[in-house]
């Protein structure tokens, strides 16, 4: 190998952050190309996980790593969110990641390569790509086994789980959760309730909300909510709450 591709190895060894995917973009522009990769490859110094990505020999990577590559290397418009987000926070209780599904969520533009949904990552990926949020509100920087991932605050988690409750997640572990949220920012909430576009999504953390006599509830302005008109059904056969007009589960209502 020559002194050039020999700088160019250690230069890329150097900057590559464990734990992480290499991308074939990132790869670009770190100066090496495809067929210097190939080389490498043979060589025995990185080593293929699918079409244009790549990591050290030997070298475990997580769900998580690859996330990061897609966030910083790719640029990609992806969080980690949901109940993931609360996993990766050690949030309370909920603190599952081994075979539990990972939630990314994007904007409704968004696709994740190839080599990423491909690749058996130990956990089912669900990509949930929604305009129903706010962009880039209440997503923040969160390290990982010390890997940093762009993960969602509680308050924008806590509504992603409703989002996808009650198909992909549990009405009742979703409350389990929201009422552990005790520290949720009062000016941070409103602004996503207000943004949010989803009238189910917000009447249920209101209802939640009010029931787990959460503190934020005394700050809201529920006047500058809008929580659209009509009835929504929530699940079949549901109690009805006359207040915020949604049909839930009767274990819900009778949690205590």
């Amino acid at each position: 190998m020559s002194l050039l591709n020999n700088i160019k190895i250690k230069n890329l060894l150097e900057n590559w952050l464990p734990g992480h995917v290499a991308t074939s973009a990132w790869l670009k522009e770190m100066g090496v190309s495809r067929q210097l990769v190939q080389r490498y490859q043979q060589s025995g110094w990185v080593e293929a996980i699918g079409v244009g990505a790549y990591k050290r020999p030997k070298e475990f990577v997580g769900w998580y790593g690859a996330v990061a590559s897609l966030q910083k290397q790719l640029s990609l418009d992806v969080h980690v969110g949901g109940p993931t987000a609360f996993s990766v926070r050690g949030g309370g209780h909920y603190l599952r990641l081994g075979k539990e599904p990972i939630f990314l969520f994007s904007v409704l533009n968004e696709h994740l390569p190839k080599w990423f949904t491909d690749f058996n990552w130990g956990n089912p990926i669900h990509h949930l790509r929604t305009s129903t949020f706010p962009v880039d509100v209440g997503v923040g920087s969160y390290n990982h086994l010390n890997i940093e991932l762009k993960v969602s605050a509680p308050e924008l988690a806590i509504l992603e789980c409703l989002y996808i409750s009650p198909k992909a997640f549990d009405l009742l572990e979703c409350y389990q959760i929201l009422e552990g949220q005790q520290t949720l920012r009062p000016e941070l909430m409103q602004q996503l309730l207000v943004e949010c576009s989803s009238v189910r999504v917000k009447r249920l953390f209101l209802y939640m909300a009010q029931k787990a006599k959460l503190p934020v509830m005394k700050y809201l302005d529920l006047e500058k909510i809008d929580l659209g008109t009509g009835d929504r059904s929530i699940v079949k056969q549901g109690v009805y709450n006359s207040k915020f007009r949604i049909s839930i589960p009767k274990e819900l209502v009778d949690y205590v």
